[in-house]
């Protein structure tokens, strides 16, 4: 695949059609996306089964297009309808914060110790499927080596293509 046919594709769903139709009979396809540096995402089609997916920085990929194909509710945490939840909360909150005469949000929230997160409330750093190229060779340890602080997106794809054998295709489409 290459960036012009992932221009056609909104949902996982038309990645996972895309893919299938891009392999011989039941193979595994891995679809390998990279976002300028910023972060990646590895989704693996195995036959008719849903896609699994491993993202590299949730919260990078939620600021980007090619983020909203993979960010799942599934993946990031969320049920459908937790967008109005959130938007009752704050709207909640603002009317508290208003009639206490202060105007001002309480210090409580600063000894929160849920994760990070980044645009939409998605988490900062990776999600998804860690074991999802283990059977390749690459451990969720390695995975999650590659995705951490520091790390460069491109890189870990280019040592994960060739750990798979097919750095000289990923180079190619790039």
């Amino acid at each position: 695949m290459n960036e012009t046919e992932l221009d056609d594709v909104e949902t996982l769903a038309d990645l996972a059609d895309l893919a299938r139709e891009a392999s011989d009979e039941e193979e595994t396809v891995l679809v390998f996306i990279e976002q300028e540096d910023a972060w990646f995402a590895v989704v693996r089609v195995d036959g008719e089964e849903d896609p699994r997916i491993f993202v590299s920085d949730g919260a990078a990929a939620a600021r980007s297009a090619y983020g909203e194909i993979v960010l799942t509710d599934e993946l990031v945490g969320r049920s459908p309808g937790d967008e109005l939840d959130d938007l009752d909360n704050l709207v909640a909150e603002l009317d508290d914060d208003s009639s206490d005469g202060s105007g001002s949000a309480s210090d409580d929230d600063d000894d929160d110790d849920s994760p990070v997160t980044g645009a939409d409330g998605v988490p900062a750093g990776p999600l998804g499927d860690t074991e999802v190229l283990t059977e390749f060779g690459i451990s969720a340890k390695a995975l999650l080596a590659m995705s951490g602080e520091g790390a460069v997106p491109g890189d870990a794809l280019s040592e994960i293509a060739e750990s798979l054998g097919c750095g000289e295709v990923l180079e190619a489409v790039r």
